[in-house]
């Protein structure tokens, strides 16, 4: 059986060199008539700074787990560079921007095997760029959003296991939330929903996700901490994701003007009163200020004001910052308490912090900073936005919870998702790498 299995990754790839060879997706003909040298070339920095928050990530999970397992934590993320670049250009750049299937899903032969993608189109939302490069912005968020479940079931899960999850998880969970989000035709962006960088279809399913990974892989895992590897490591992670995030908020306005220069501002100010108000909080409990903890609250505060960071005022991201990391730590404290094993605390910070930006955009998003506002938030009297993210948070989450718990059931049915308890004594580097520090 085991042989057998081994041949699926060959069969795999030899299946894509065949539809590469028949589709070798040709430029356009046609004339590039209303590209902006300035917004390509912002662009394709932004593009660089989003891929460069995954090896970050990589960093911040590998440093807090224990050392037997951190090569194994760090490739975890940077996989996911590999496996859904390929799905992206297969057909994950049409489930999410192709033509709109009732609002829930883009038709995957749009722009199967890219497709129509490379030469003279652009995406509407984003005219002065080629839509080759749309695309290719659009998939460092499609890269990372896998990567950040890994947290959750850190030093547990099988790495053949885990490929298969992300595939899954990447086609049924993030593409339809994706597509209902971002394309014009689905249905969260015809409610009106607001998300300009991924607080919902990045955050909060990645959280949510992680949430059923540790319920579902909790048997027989003792929940209790561990002694991180390196906080070196979370350090230098925290800086590159701090750095990508410029790429990661100021890029979404897809372009070189004035609302990339206010989703910056917006995105500098939160993380860092995030990151003071969870030291200041954690020392009103009598504790020490720790490097740890400033790395996660400058985290949490990036998530939060992520899908806040083109509507709101630079004023308003301050309190964006300061209420979720108050918000997050006692999550955080709550979970610590109860016997959901999330490892790294993936859906107190990612999740939660999702949710509250979330929320926090229908109460402070404003006409003034992005015309793409058409109803201001509740701090301005009006009511409407605020209902609308709350109902679609609420379906958003209830989706993401159950389609997860499916997934991680038909992963673990072809392939066994949790190690051995001999692997997992021994750790993953060499259980499943044959590699060590």
């Amino acid at each position: 059986m085991e042989a057998k299995k081994s041949f699926i990754p060959i069969i795999f790839l030899l299946c894509i060199v065949v539809l590469a060879l028949f589709n070798p997706g040709l430029p356009l003909s046609g004339q590039e008539t209303e590209i902006s040298g300035a917004d390509v070339a912002w662009m394709l920095t932004s593009t660089a700074l989003v891929l460069i928050m995954t090896p970050g990530l990589a960093f911040f999970y590998g440093g807090m787990v224990s050392k037997k397992n951190v090569i194994s934590t760090m490739l975890q993320s940077f996989i996911c560079m590999a496996v859904v670049a390929v799905l992206w250009v297969v057909f994950g750049f049409s489930l999410v921007f192709g033509d709109s299937i009732g609002g829930i899903i883009g038709n995957p032969g749009t722009y199967f095997m890219f497709k129509n993608v490379i030469g003279g189109h652009t995406w509407p939302g984003a005219p002065t760029i080629p839509l080759s490069l749309f695309a290719m912005y659009q998939l460092k968020f499609a890269i990372i959003t896998p990567a950040l479940i890994t947290g959750a079931f850190a030093e547990r899960i099988r790495f053949t296991s885990y490929v298969l999850f992300i595939c899954l998880f990447f086609v049924f969970i993030y593409a339809p939330l994706a597509h209902a989000t971002w394309h014009p035709d689905g249905i969260l962006a015809k409610l009106g929903v607001l998300d300009f960088a991924g607080g919902t279809v990045v955050h909060m399913s990645a959280g949510i996700t992680a949430l059923a990974s540790a319920i579902y892989l909790k048997q027989g895992t003792k929940n209790g901490g561990h002694n991180p590897a390196r906080i070196t490591y979370v350090l230098i992670g925290t800086g590159l994701l701090w750095f990508g995030w410029i790429g990661f908020n100021a890029g979404s306005a897809f372009g070189a003007n004035s609302l990339a220069a206010s989703a910056l501002a917006t995105t500098s100010a939160a993380s860092g009163a995030a990151a003071l108000a969870w030291i200041f909080f954690e020392a009103a409990l009598g504790k020490k200020p720790t490097a740890m903890g400033a790395c996660i609250g400058i985290v949490v505060g990036l998530v939060a004001i992520t899908p806040a960071a083109g509507f709101v005022t630079v004023p308003h991201s301050l309190i964006i910052g300061v209420v979720a990391a108050i918000i997050c730590r006692l999550v955080v404290a709550w979970r610590t308490r109860s016997k959901v094993d999330d490892t790294l605390d993936v859906f107190p910070c990612h999740g939660v912090g999702g949710m509250v930006g979330m929320l926090l955009t229908g109460v402070f998003a404003t006409h003034t900073i992005n015309a793409l506002v058409t109803t201001d938030g509740l701090f301005f009297g009006q009511t409407g936005l605020f209902t609308i993210h709350l109902i679609a948070l609420v379906g958003a989450a209830i989706f993401t919870f159950v389609m997860a718990f499916i997934l991680l059931k038909i992963t673990d049915l072809i392939s066994k998702l949790r190690v051995s308890a001999e692997e997992e004594e021994i750790g993953l580097d060499i259980s499943q790498h044959g590699e060590k520090l």
